[in-house]
Order: C-alpha cells, then structure tokens, then sequence
C-alpha cells in the first residue's frame, strides 16, 4: 500500500558557500600581506643603498684626510719652512710672493717651486690622493692698490708666471718630463683682485697659493651611459714649446 520511499533531493550549495571562493575580507587581507612584503623589500633596498653611500662618503673622507696628512708632513720639512697647509690649501708664504706692481719671480722662489710641486705630484700619485684628487688650482692675488680689473689681470699673470717656471723645460732644475706633463693636466689657474687681500700687509698679498681640489662622491655608472659625466678632459697633447707668453713687467 506503501510504494517505495523516495530520497529527497540533495540541496546544491549556494555559490557564495563554495570552497573554491574565498570572501571579499580574505581578499582584502591577502593583497593587504602582498603590500607588506613589498614595502618590506623596498625599505631594505634604500636601506641598503644608504648603507652604501655612507660607507662610500666614509672611506672617501678618509682616504682625501690621509692624502692631506702626507702633503702636511712634507711641508714640515726644514727646506719648506713658511709653507703651511690650512684646510685644502697650501699657502706658499714668503716662498711665492711678487714685487709690486710685477709678475716676475726671483731665481730663489723659482728653485723652491721646481723643489716643491714634484713632491706634491708624488703625492697625488698615491692611491689615496690618486683616487679622489681632481686638480690643483694656482691661485694669483695682488695688493689693494691700483684698480679691480687691472689688479685681477696681474694676479692671473702671477699664477700664469708660476705655470711658466715649472714647464721651463731649459732651467737646469727643471722637473722631469712626467712631472710637466701632470702639470699641464692637472694645473688651473686662477685670479682674484682685491677678494683676499691681506689687511695692513700689501706686500704678502702679491702672492700665489696652491689649491687642492677633490672629487664629490657621485654613483658609478657604465663608461658609455649618456647620462655619466666624464672623470675628467682629455690627455692633453705634449709639445716642446717653453715660451712663456707672459710679458716680465
């Protein structure tokens, strides 16, 4: 009287109760995990390249403070009593200073500047110095008399005078011939009038001083990148020309 008993139908899982779907929270808190890690990884990449850059600042400051010592223990020498180094810059004293009104050096103060300024590019040739130094710039200075640009004209003509006396390539101590070429690639001059002149002493203001100029700390980069500045100009060409084309007065 009874017929068979039916088996109701299984009841089909809603879509959203599905376990291959994951809700919108879990969605939230895995991209909010993937954003962790990645801000994780980029802080330790700065991390790292400030790491680097504060070593590389360090060993520079190093390496120029023991290129600075050397040239200090030279001038401390008997023969190069006057010359002092103050900061970066070598101050010639007595040793390198000019008649007024004249860009002529006595024959005494051209055998000191042929003594000393090889001992200065041996210095620039250790791997300290070699590493960091980019120039050396001679700097002429006259006294307050007389007008701006005439005086401006005379202290270029000073530190052009002192180029002059190393690259005399006849005097008969004369530098050797590396010696001129470092000269010529690694000497700038420069002029300046009434900007550091000595008060109340005119006489120690016609003078030359040596400047000493390092390298900034900048990131390497590949030779033929566009956007990498060059260490420097070109090997300048040697020739036997030692005309001084500055006028004795």
């Amino acid at each position: 009287m009874f017929g068979p008993r039916r088996t109701p139908p299984k009841r089909h899982r809603d879509d959203a109760e599905s376990p291959f779907w994951i809700s919108f929270s879990d969605l939230m808190t895995a991209l909010m995990a993937l954003f962790l890690v990645a801000m994780a990884v980029a802080l330790l990449s700065v991390t790292q390249g400030l790491r680097k850059m504060d070593e590389d600042r360090t060993s520079r400051d190093s390496a120029i403070a023991t290129c600075l010592d050397d040239i200090r223990q030279i001038t401390r020498q008997p023969e190069y009593a006057g010359v002092k180094l103050q900061g970066q810059t070598l101050e010639l004293g007595t040793l390198a200073e000019f008649p007024k009104n004249s860009n002529a050096l006595e024959a005494q103060r051209m055998v000191f500047l042929r003594s000393f300024v090889p001992h200065m590019l041996a210095m620039a040739r250790t791997p300290d110095c070699q590493n960091w130094l980019k120039r050396f710039v001679l700097e002429g200075y006259a006294s307050p008399e007389g007008s701006y640009l005439y005086n401006l004209n005379l202290s270029l003509e000073r530190s052009q005078r002192v180029l002059c006396v190393l690259l005399d390539a006849k005097a008969p101590d004369a530098p050797s011939p590396e010696d001129r070429q470092t000269v010529r690639e690694m000497f700038f001059v420069g002029g300046s009038s009434f900007n550091s002149a000595i008060l109340n002493q005119p006489e120690k203001s016609r003078r030359v001083e040596l400047r000493l100029e390092f390298k900034d700390l900048r990131p390497t980069c590949a030779a033929d990148s566009p956007n990498c500045p060059p260490d420097g100009g070109h090997p300048i060409p040697w020739d036997d020309d030692a005309k001084c084309p500055v006028a004795t007065r």
